[in-house]
């Protein structure tokens, strides 16, 4: 099987949220729903995946908490996907596995930041419930595309890069908007 789009879209997946990433990937695998890497079928890694993402559900709904979350999962998340993408890599070895931590965590810095923008322009609502809705959002997509890459790999690979571009589409647009409020009230200001 090709490894490209296990490696891209894991990445992405870890990239929004690594521990449901691990976690999924981990059932998925022991209950063999798909081709997932061995260690990640340990019932060790199943269970602090589990337990990590608990405190990550209930952190992530948490308005700006989850800004607090996210600046401190800028680097574990890409770090998480770098290793999804070695394991994911299957038997290849040097330059392919340096190429697969280097594109599964480039992805996932991507998602991470599209997802931390987009959560920073979601907090600026005054309803809490928005939050929630985000991280919800996401964890769904994310167990989506998780489904995906254990069924149909390419498939997977194509929702993450649609998810990732519209991601950016609604970044630059809620920035504009921000900005062009934050424009209109200063402006009326006396």
């Amino acid at each position: 099987m090709d490894a490209l789009p296990l490696v891209l879209s894991s990445g992405w997946a870890a990239g929004v949220n690594a521990y449901a990433t691990v976690l999924l990937l981990g059932v998925f695998g022991r209950l063999g729903l798909g081709d997932v890497p061995d260690g990640l079928e340990d019932w060790w890694v199943i269970g602090a995946a589990a337990a990590m993402y608990a405190v990550e559900f209930v952190t992530d709904k948490i308005p700006y908490v989850d800004h607090v979350w996210d600046a401190i999962h800028t680097a574990i998340r890409p770090a998480i996907a770098a290793v999804l993408g070695l394991l994911m890599n299957g038997e290849a070895d040097g330059l392919h596995d340096a190429l697969a931590a280097t594109g599964a965590g480039g992805t996932a810095l991507a998602s991470h930041a599209v997802k931390a923008g987009l959560r920073a322009a979601v907090n600026l609502s005054p309803d809490p419930i928005t939050t929630a809705t985000a991280s919800l959002t996401e964890d769904l997509l994310v167990a989506v595309v998780v489904a995906l890459i254990v069924t149909h790999p390419w498939a997977a690979l194509t929702v993450a890069a649609t998810l990732l571009v519209i991601g950016l589409v609604l970044i630059r647009m809620l920035w504009r908007a921000i900005r062009a409020r934050s424009a209109g009230s200063s402006a009326r200001t006396p």
